[in-house]
């Protein structure tokens, strides 16, 4: 079975896929903190820097490797594995499956999300957060489960958002899409259209963050997919 690498989405950490990581006690299971998210808005990456760090996580796993890519963390997904040697498939998780020249920004028509709350940030750009966490991730999570989570969000570079595609990962390395159904985040019809992209797809009546609500029915989705690719 290859290893598995998780890759959070914007303002998350690899903290938050904890309760997943749990469930997979048989999978050599490794998570990647993004450069773009943090709890100093000024120390914040970007987009190829998350890309670059991803990478990096994949290039020191011996061995094949799936890569699970959870929301915004689809596009640094998408930028970094393209040429990589050891990738035998990507999962995007109710994910931005980009093409080249697209950002997450202008995926969503250039409209920055309602709930995205701006922050300038002196000398670093900007920085945002989030309004409402909990009805945006967290709809269908165990509310003490659900304040937790909203409570570890870290801040998220604005401008990692903006950045264009300059590679393309899924279309030389095979996919599968997993929508989630009752997402409040990136609305269910978006995640079709990404989904068209993916060489197959996936569907959970679930939030966006189903890690959470689900764990143990996201972990058995992911075995599948390390088994019988």
């Amino acid at each position: 079975m290859p290893s598995l690498l998780l890759v959070p989405g914007a303002w998350h950490k690899p903290e938050h896929l904890q309760l997943l990581i749990d469930e997979m006690p048989d999978i050599d299971v490794h998570a990647v903190a993004l450069t773009s998210c943090g709890d100093d808005p000024k120390s914040l990456g970007d987009m190829y820097s998350d890309a670059a760090a991803i990478k990096a996580a994949v290039e020191a796993i011996d061995g094949p490797v799936v890569v699970l890519a959870h929301s915004y963390g689809g596009v640094p997904v998408t930028q970094a594995l393209a040429g990589t040697a050891n990738v035998e498939s990507i999962v995007y998780l109710a994910a931005f499956q980009l093409d080249a020249g697209d950002s997450l920004l202008s995926s969503v028509g250039g409209n920055p999300a309602p709930w995205w709350q701006f922050h300038r940030t002196e000398g670093a750009g900007g920085h945002m957060t989030v309004a409402g966490p909990v009805d945006v991730f967290y709809g269908d999570v165990d509310p003490a489960i659900a304040e937790k989570a909203a409570a570890e969000l870290g801040y998220q570079s604005y401008t990692a958002i903006t950045q264009e595609l300059t590679a393309v990962a899924w279309q030389t390395i095979p996919s599968t899409y997993i929508i989630c159904e009752a997402d409040n985040a990136l609305p269910p019809f978006a995640q079709e259209l990404f989904a068209q992209r993916a060489g197959k797809t996936l569907r959970l009546n679930a939030s966006h963050s189903p890690f959470l609500s689900q764990p143990s029915t996201l972990a058995q989705v992911i075995r599948d997919e390390l088994t019988q690719r």
